[in-house]
């Protein structure tokens, strides 16, 4: 066997030293050890303080062991089934142990594990093969379980785990290590939410990365039961109903971040969808100068949640940022000078000096019972997280023509239509234009890669639409334009892409637009008094930020679908 270093630094030493940790992890996990032992590498996993991916190159160097890579490793089901056969061990047990081996040179028995220096391991593999010598290595859990996928179907089955043993399941190290690992993964990958997605022999995880979903791995079908299970259990469900949907929340700590997860859980004819939504406790990014916005949208936006009455909406599909873009404001209103309380479902982020209020339906408490309530806590600016039916929009009404700023989003794919929606809900026309001050329609676009984004020439085409925008408000054009396209490296993962930013077109609602919505006039009538007073649309926004090279104009038509007329390079 490779002989690991004689006198290595401790682990937590090395990580400390690397960033990877800090010391108030190094604290929680020795607390842990003491209380239920372990090596203290896993605890750190375990307690969400660092992902496997991160630990294991740390570990290899203190060790001095190798760290095979997916490529490394076998991807022939007959070396791997021989080396089992060999050993006289089930599959079952390889497949337990998340090990590989496979024969090399002279007789020599290759084993890949995540824990290769587990004493039980060894002694087992070592009783197993006495006519070889061993040669162990580090892999990765997701790396081993590929590649037992790929065997799969030439290893015996394992029983159906039945509900009586879910819990147990549950509570079993490696299943607590999986789930810890994916979550520490994808808050490593920068992900918003997690999918889980079984099939018949199966499943399927997949990060979805500044707004794209990516596969991440694919584990045996037998055991997503106990990974279900595991996520039912510490996000409050039933860990014993399969038939109807449910919904939790988990309050967790992972790659050394303190997060809320949200959790979704469809029956299928497969099995199980769970879907995580992944909420930071803290975020950096709830600073509106820093949103995308251009000056003048800006400078519109933050007049208005600085007024003393109305309402100003911000629109968009589900995963556009609204909820953020609401965050974002009631934290630059936040001077403490006012009342400001928030009525959402879920709460999404947790803010000092702030009221927020989590509506429960199931009990009755609704978003309208719970407008009528705090309309007696005096408040100056409430924020509704979503305008969902009539109720709802009436009180958010009377509460702007009563003295009060309201915030808040409605599901509508521009500024335009937001009125629409809401005589589509039966507010009267006149109530509308007296009360909606402004309104914001936003998407998410992905951020081009600067390690290996590439010039571009555009077409004619493509520059009489950004010269049509550019005399229009010229002092958003300054320099030389810059434009670029997507090419793909090992920094953005291959899609030519890192971190998003906001496109926006915003609505001031004046008196041309308030007599127009009171004559219930078409939306092009509409659109033309806009854009008699500057409006611009998301499309046109998003190309101010494809001339200063900050995104591709692929990306902008794929989030606005408003390609007509529009020629690429």
């Amino acid at each position: 066997m490779e002989s690991p270093n004689p006198t290595p630094q401790p682990i937590g030493l090395l990580l400390l030293q690397r960033g990877l940790i800090n010391a108030k992890d190094i604290d929680k996990a020795l607390a842990f050890q003491q209380q239920f032992k372990g090596r203290f590498g896993a605890i750190l996993v375990r307690i969400g303080a660092i992902s496997e991916d991160a630990l294991l190159p740390v570990l290899a160097e203190q060790l001095n062991l190798r760290l095979l890579g997916n490529i490394e490793l076998p991807d022939q089901a007959d070396g791997i089934l021989s080396a089992i056969q060999l050993s006289g061990l089930s599959s079952a047990w390889f497949q337990d142990q998340r090990v590989l081996v496979w024969a090399g040179a002279d007789a020599i028995i290759n084993c890949a594990s995540r824990n290769p220096i587990d004493s039980n391991l060894q002694e087992t593999l070592t009783a197993a093969y006495p006519s070889h010598k061993l040669s162990w290595a580090f892999a990765r859990t997701q790396d081993i379980e590929g590649v037992l996928r790929l065997i799969q179907s030439n290893l015996p089955g394992e029983p159906h785990d039945e509900i009586a043993h879910l819990r147990e399941l549950a509570e079993e190290a490696p299943v607590v290590e999986l789930v810890n690992n994916l979550l520490s993964q994808a808050t490593d990958d920068g992900a918003s939410d997690i999918h889980l997605e079984p099939d018949e022999r199966v499943f399927e995880v997949r990060y979805r990365i500044d707004g794209v979903l990516h596969l991440r791995m694919t584990l045996p079908r037998q055991r997503f039961d106990a990974v279900a299970s595991r996520i039912k259990l510490i996000s409050g469900m039933d860990i014993a109903e399969r038939r109807l949907p449910q919904d939790g929340r988990i309050s967790t700590r992972a790659s050394g971040i303190e997060m809320d997860i949200r959790v979704s859980c469809v029956p299928g004819v497969n099995g199980e969808s769970i879907v995580m939504r992944l909420l930071p406790k803290e975020r950096a990014d709830l600073n509106l100068d820093a949103m995308g916005m251009e000056p003048d949208h800006l400078q519109q936006f933050t007049r208005w949640i600085n007024e003393p009455h109305g309402i100003l909406l911000v629109t968009g599909p589900t995963g556009s940022g609204k909820s953020t873009t609401l965050y974002a404001g009631l934290e630059k209103a936040n001077d403490r000078s006012r009342k400001i309380i928030t009525v959402e479902d879920p709460v999404e982020y947790k803010m000092a000096g702030i009221t927020q209020i989590q509506t429960q339906s199931d009990i009755g408490y609704t978003f309208a019972r719970a407008l009528r309530a705090i309309l007696r806590q005096d408040p100056d600016i409430i924020m509704i997280g979503e305008i969902r039916d009539l109720e709802t929009a009436e009180i958010a009404v009377q509460s702007a023509l009563t003295g009060h700023m309201v915030l808040s989003t409605l599901h509508t794919n521009d500024s335009l239509s937001a009125f629409t929606r809401l005589l589509d809900m039966g507010v009267e026309p006149f109530l509308i234009a007296s009360s909606v001050r402004a309104v914001q329609a936003q998407r998410l676009v992905r951020k081009l890669c600067d390690k290996c984004a590439a010039p571009a020439t555009p077409t004619p085409s493509l520059i009489e639409s950004a010269e049509k925008i550019r005399a229009r408000v010229p002092t958003l054009f300054s320099g030389q334009p810059r434009w670029r396209v997507a090419r793909g490296c090992t920094e953005c993962r291959g899609s030519g892409y890192r971190g998003r930013l906001g496109i926006f077109e915003f609505l001031e609602v004046t008196q041309p637009i308030q007599e127009a919505i009171m004559r219930q006039q078409p939306a092009a009538d509409m659109l033309k008094i806009a854009q008699q007073q500057g409006y611009r649309d998301l499309r046109e926004d998003g190309l101010i930020k494809a001339w200063r090279g900050l995104t591709s104009t692929d990306e902008v038509l794929r989030v606005t679908g408003l390609s007509e007329g529009v020629e690429l390079f």
